[in-house]
């Protein structure tokens, strides 16, 4: 990476005192692990579109599908001041060149998915989406999203972490303008990590990259993002995973000995199981593929797709 990578965040994660109540809600592994790779780009919807700290306590109110944004005991409604600004704000973030956002769990302006909307008797359903999370949703459709809530779970948070850098590396080719060679370059080193994610998507952007001449390098790329982003939103699963792996071995089957095999096979089914991470197969996959001189394999960004330090394959 020429420079690191932009994401948007809600500022109260980055420790900002920012909330209804004057505090905040620090989150460790954002700051610090994941913040050595990134430019965190803070904001604040209730503050930003003129709420005061502290201020009256809000949540979303009425029909699920489009809830007003009210106070708890004063009822004031404050729907059109925080669309109005909302739409604003999502333009301006266009400019960041931003490879996702992480949004605050349960908010009533920042929350991504099954926030408590409460009908006129008072009772919640947890069936919302956030004011402003959901305009920026519908204004990048398909930019990685997630809240920090989920990121604890290792496989979301992998899969999120994945996908920025994977459109971190789409924006510097783009920037490059290498034109067809680029597009191909790029499809190569990722059909495993595409694989792993859709074998449907991968056949899908082979057959894209495939395109006759005649298609302009243009259009050719905004297809091939849009079907990009579209894979990367299909979460990858062990049973993906051990495709790919098994698919690895593959290309050392005239390398290996019958105990090299074995051992290599036992470890992929072990990680099916459950019972070892992705980085042990991968790591000894590694191995043999500087070993063996594999050039192909040696560009392929499914071995190393996000920096090891983040330690995102140690989890079982």
């Amino acid at each position: 990476m020429t420079e690191k990578i932009r994401i948007g965040i809600s500022a109260c994660l980055l420790g900002e005192k920012v909330r209804y109540d004057g505090g905040h809600k620090w989150d460790r592994f954002i700051t610090g692990t994941l913040g050595k790779y990134v430019d965190l780009v803070p904001v604040c919807p209730e503050v930003e579109c003129g709420l005061g700290i502290p201020r009256e306590a809000m949540r979303l109110a009425g029909d699920p599908h489009s809830p007003r944004l009210v106070t708890v005991h004063s009822g004031i409604d404050h729907t059109e001041r925080m669309l109005t600004w909302a739409r604003k704000r999502v333009a301006k973030l266009a400019k960041e060149e931003l490879c996702g956002f992480i949004f605050k769990s349960d908010s009533p302006s920042s929350g991504m998915e099954r926030v408590k909307v409460y009908s006129p008797s008072g009772s919640p359903t947890k069936t919302g989406v956030g004011l402003f999370a959901r305009v920026f949703m519908e204004h990048f459709p398909l930019l990685p999203r997630e809240e920090e809530g989920r990121l604890h779970d290792l496989t979301l948070r992998e899969n999120f972490i994945e996908a920025i850098f994977t459109l971190k590396r789409w924006r510097e080719m783009l920037a490059l303008d290498g034109g067809r060679g680029a597009l191909v370059d790029f499809h190569t080193r990722h059909k495993l990590l595409l694989r792993a994610h859709s074998r449907e998507y991968l056949q899908r952007l082979g057959k894209l990259v495939a395109q006759p001449a005649t298609l302009p390098v243009p259009e050719l790329y905004d297809r091939y993002q849009q079907l990009l982003l579209e894979a990367l939103q299909r979460k990858t699963t062990p049973r993906k995973n051990t495709g790919v792996l098994y698919h690895l071995m593959g290309y050392f089957k005239g390398d290996l000995s019958a105990d090299e095999k074995q051992e290599l096979g036992d470890l992929i089914d072990l990680y099916r199981q459950g019972l070892l991470p992705l980085l042990v197969p991968v790591s000894l996959i590694s191995h043999y593929v500087r070993k063996y001189d594999q050039p192909y394999l040696k560009g392929q960004w499914y071995l190393n797709p996000h920096p090891i330090e983040l330690q995102l394959r140690n989890h079982v």
